[in-house]
C-alpha cells in the first residue's frame, strides 16, 4: 500500500478553512482557522487530527460588516475564546510540523475549497507575526474545487458534498470547523475512489494482476 508520504511528492495534505472579515488578506481580520490533517494508505485516506482556533482581530484590522453578516461572527463576543494570531499560528505550525515528521513527509500542502484564498490569509498572518517556520508549501495547493468539478461536475462545496452522498447541514456551514471537516471528507472520498480506478498509479494490486511494465521471462 502507498503511504501518504509517497503520494504527493512527500507533502502531507492538511485541509484548511478560514473565516475572515473580508477578502483582503492584508487589511481584513482573520477570525477563525480550522485545519484537518489527512493521512493513511492508498484507498484508506482519512482525517487523523483536527485543530480549531478563534482569533482576535490584529491591530487596525478592517472588519467588513457584510462579511460578518455572512459568516455570523461577532469578533468581540466575550464567549468566543479568541486568542491572538501569533498564539494560534505557533500552536498550529508546531502541531503540523510534528505530524509532518511522524508521517515521514517533507512539509505540509494546503488543501482547500478555493485553496489560494485560505493560503493567502495564513501567509499574511505568519508574515505579521514574523514566523519563519511555516510548515506549508508557500504556493502549491490542492484545490477541491477542481477535484469536485472533475469527479462530480460540481464546484460549490455543499453541492459536491451532497452529490458524493455525504451529509451536509446548511445551518452549520460557514463555520471554519464545519467547512474544513466536510472538505476533508470530500477530499478523502475523491482520492479513495480514484485509488480504485484503473487510472490510479496507487491502485492496490489485485490477485493475478501483472503490472504492464513488469519483467516477463522469455522461454
Amino acid at each position: 500500500m502507498t503511504k501518504i508520504a509517497e503520494r504527493v511528492r512527500g507533502f502531507l495534505p492538511v485541509v484548511v478553512d478560514v473565516e475572515t472579515a473580508g477578502f483582503d488578506c492584508q487589511q481584513h481580520a482573520l477570525l477563525e482557522i480550522a485545519a484537518v490533517v489527512v493521512a493513511g494508505e492508498s484507498g484508506a485516506l482519512q482525517p487523523v487530527q483536527t485543530l480549531h482556533y478563534h482569533l482576535q482581530p490584529f491591530a487596525n484590522a478592517i472588519l467588513d460588516p457584510r462579511a460578518l453578516a455572512f459568516n455570523g461572527i461577532d469578533p468581540h463576543h466575550p464567549l468566543r475564546g479568541a486568542i491572538s494570531e501569533g498564539e494560534a499560528l505557533r500552536d498550529l505550525f508546531r502541531t503540523l510540523r510534528r505530524q509532518v515528521r511522524e508521517q515521514g513527509c517533507r512539509r505540509a500542502v494546503l488543501v482547500g475549497h478555493n485553496a489560494n484564498f485560505d493560503l493567502s490569509f495564513l501567509l499574511a498572518a505568519a508574515e505579521r507575526e514574523n514566523l519563519k517556520n511555516n510548515p506549508f508549501h508557500p504556493f502549491s495547493t490542492l484545490d477541491t474545487v477542481s477535484l469536485s468539478a472533475l469527479f462530480l461536475g460540481e464546484t460549490v462545496l455543499a453541492k459536491a458534498v451532497r452529490k458524493a452522498g455525504l451529509d451536509w447541514d446548511g445551518k452549520q456551514a460557514h463555520s471554519a470547523l464545519y467547512d474544513a471537516e466536510k472538505t476533508a471528507q470530500l477530499f478523502c472520498w475523491i482520492l479513495n475512489r480514484f485509488d480504485q480506478s484503473e487510472l490510479s498509479p496507487f491502485r492496490p494490486m489485485q490477485a493475478g494482476n501483472v503490472p504492464a511494465d513488469s519483467d516477463r521471462s522469455v522461454s
